[in-house]
């Protein structure tokens, strides 16, 4: 799985090491020349050009990316950049500023996958945007560890596993749960996981992957950590 990431400022450079740990492939895009020293010193593939112009996405791979990302500061060159990725079967999040008004948001949020505002939603929560489906990563509690919440889909392997069945080893631990619709509260060991539950876990950084796969099975593609 690859990533095109237009911007490698605050929030796109967050988002592409988040990313790039977790093991996918990410292209990074910038006009910055001394952001694209700085993406290439990180060890990222790197192209020097304008996201908004469809022949630069071309050499950045967005036709075999899963999905690109907007994140620069213009919010005129995130939505071009998600346009064209939309048009080679991307999945799509555009940063936007806070103060844009409702009938701008709702227009942007027509035409893309995720509207991304970071002053709220942060680079792991664009991480999530990008990848779509029930897993979200909500914050980042350290460098290590981050807060991390799912919806239990109809094949999850849990499902009829009591809280206390689940193993996650030392990756994660269980925190909360709740009913679909209903409050979260700390789960006692014999409660049972049904379709539509949902789980909050703290999880190590360096196996989000794992666990993903243990609660969710072949919900997630696999993919390797670098």
């Amino acid at each position: 799985m690859s990533f095109v990431i237009v911007g490698y400022g605050r929030v796109g450079a967050r988002t592409a090491r988040i990313l790039d740990t977790e093991g996918y492939d990410v292209v990074v895009v910038d006009t910055d020349s001394n952001k694209i020293t700085r993406a290439d010193n990180a060890g990222f593939d790197v192209i020097e050009g304008d996201g908004s112009n469809d022949s630069v996405l071309k050499r950045a791979g967005v036709n075999q990316a899963v999905a690109l990302g907007g994140l620069t500061g213009d919010p005129t060159v995130n939505f071009a950049a998600c346009l064209t990725g939309k048009q080679h079967g991307c999945r799509v999040a555009m940063r936007i500023s806070e103060d844009f008004n409702s009938n701008v948001y709702e227009r942007y949020e027509s035409d893309v996958d995720e509207v991304i505002d970071p002053e709220r939603l942060g680079a792991a929560g664009a991480k999530t945007a990008l990848l779509g489906g029930n897993f979200n990563v909500l914050d980042e509690l350290t460098e290590g560890l981050s807060l991390t919440s799912l919806s239990v889909p109809t094949d999850a392997p849990i499902i009829g596993q009591t809280v206390n069945e689940i193993e996650l080893g030392d990756h994660g631990r269980i925190y909360a749960h709740g009913r679909a619709n209903e409050p979260m509260t700390i789960p006692l060991p014999a409660t049972t996981v049904k379709t539509g539950d949902r789980l909050a876990i703290v999880v190590e950084q360096n196996n989000l992957i794992e666990v993903r796969h243990t609660l969710m099975g072949d919900n997630w593609p696999s993919v390797s950590n670098k």
